[in-house]
C-alpha cells in the first residue's frame, strides 16, 4: 500500500480549480473519503493492482485508489478536470496515467496488456451502456478481474434481479449469464454534491466462465428484443426472428410465456439453439 499522503481536502480542489458537476455530462462528485474508502475496498486489496477508472471528475474515488496502492488508468472527459488530476498524480508518482477522452470510445486492449480491475462513480448518462459493452465482448474470459461500479439503484436492482420480478430484464440476464453480481452498498443521495433525484449503490461483478455454445451478440439481440415487448408473450416477439419460434420448441419453452419469467439458464439454451 501507498504511504500515506496528505492531500488537499478535495472541496478546496474543487473550488481552486472552480470545479461543478456537470449534468450534461452525468457528474456528481463525492467527497466522503470514508465512502470512497469502503468503495475502493470493495474488490478485496488493490495493492500493485491495475485499475481502470471511468470519470474521475476532480479525483475522488482517484484517491482512495491511489492510497491503497492501486496503479490507476483514468479516462475523463471533462477537460476542467485534467490540472487536479494532474497535481494529484505528482502525489503518487508513476500511479496515475489520466487519458482525456469519452471512455465509450477507449480500447481498453489497448491500455492494458495484463488483468486489471474496473472500479468507478459512472457518470449516470453512460453507465448502461458501458456495462453492456464490457458483458458483450466476444473473448472471455475478459482481461479485467473485476467491476465494482456506481449505478443509480433502480439500475443496480436490474443489473441483480432474479425472474418474475419487475425489475428483470436484459440487463439481469447480460450481466447474469457471464458475471457473478450482487449489490454491494447502498449509497444515499445526500453523499452526492449535488445531490441526485435518486439513491445510488455500488454493484460488484466477477466474471464466471461462459456457457458453451452461445454467441454473445446473439444473446444481446435477443434479449433486446423480447424486451422490447416484455409484455407480450414470447412467441409474438419469436416470429419474426429466423428461426425464433423453433428454437423456442427446441429449449422446451413454452411459447406463451413472457419474457420476465424465463430464466436466465432458459435464455441461454434459447440462444444457444438460435446460435446453432
Amino acid at each position: 500500500m501507498s504511504e500515506q499522503v496528505t492531500l488537499p481536502p478535495l472541496r478546496e480542489v474543487v473550488k481552486k480549480h472552480g470545479l461543478s458537476a456537470n449534468k450534461s455530462l452525468g457528474q456528481n462528485f463525492l467527497f466522503d473519503s470514508h465512502l470512497l474508502s469502503r468503495i475502493a475496498a470493495v474488490p478485496g486489496s488493490l495493492d500493485g493492482e491495475r485499475v481502470f477508472e471511468v470519470g474521475p471528475g476532480p479525483g475522488g474515488l482517484t484517491r482512495a485508489l491511489l492510497q491503497s496502492g492501486a496503479i490507476v488508468t483514468a479516462v475523463e472527459r471533462d477537460d476542467r478536470c485534467l490540472p487536479a488530476l494532474d497535481e494529484l498524480s505528482a502525489h503518487f508518482p508513476g500511479q496515475l496515467n489520466v487519458t482525456a477522452g469519452d471512455a465509450l470510445k477507449i480500447d481498453m486492449a489497448a491500455l492494458f496488456q495484463e488483468p486489471f480491475h474496473i472500479l468507478s462513480n459512472l457518470p449516470y448518462n453512460i453507465g448502461s451502456a458501458l456495462l453492456v459493452q464490457w458483458l458483450s465482448e466476444d473473448g472471455w474470459p475478459p482481461i479485467w478481474k473485476s467491476l465494482t461500479l456506481m449505478f443509480q439503484r433502480e439500475v443496480a436492482e436490474r443489473i441483480v434481479a432474479e425472474p418474475g420480478t419487475n425489475a428483470y430484464g436484459r440487463l439481469s440476464i447480460l450481466a447474469q449469464w457471464r458475471c457473478n453480481a450482487k449489490i454491494a452498498m447502498n449509497v444515499h443521495r445526500s453523499a452526492f454534491t449535488p445531490p441526485p433525484k435518486v439513491t445510488s449503490a455500488v454493484v460488484h461483478l466477477t466474471p464466471k466462465d461462459q456457457p458453451e455454445g452461445v454467441q454473445p451478440k446473439l444473446l444481446e439481440q435477443l434479449t433486446q428484443r423480447v424486451f422490447s415487448q416484455r409484455r407480450k408473450m414470447l412467441r409474438q416477439s419469436m416470429k419474426s426472428m429466423r428461426g425464433g419460434l423453433e428454437a423456442l420448441e427446441a429449449a422446451k419453452i413454452d411459447n406463451q410465456r413472457r419474457p420476465e419469467t424465463v430464466s436466465v439458464g432458459e435464455f441461454i439454451r434459447l440462444a444457444r439453439q438460435l446460435s446453432s
